[in-house]
């Protein structure tokens, strides 16, 4: 069967973490699209922070290639056993 590898994007943004203050976040994340992304940093920072999505800022999402990812998982993801 073939393996169907996954696109390594980072994803740069914000999110509320009292009644005036936010949090910077920067997470390098494996998906098959953009979509893909923003859909997984609202599920996995809403369910950590027990945040609503309106709470989640996402700033910039582009696309990172081998040698600029820092995440052993994502690196596998997107690439594969090396």
């Amino acid at each position: 069967v073939p393996r169907i590898y996954m696109n390594a994007y980072l994803a740069t943004g914000e999110f509320k973490t009292g009644k005036f203050s936010w949090q910077k976040f920067s997470i390098e994340i494996a998906a098959e699209n953009e979509a893909g992304v923003t859909e997984q940093i609202y599920s996995n920072l809403g369910s950590r922070h027990k945040l609503k999505r309106s709470q989640i800022k996402i700033a910039e999402v582009k696309p990172i290639k081998g040698d600029e990812i820092i995440s052993h998982t994502v690196k596998y993801l997107s690439e594969g056993p090396q």
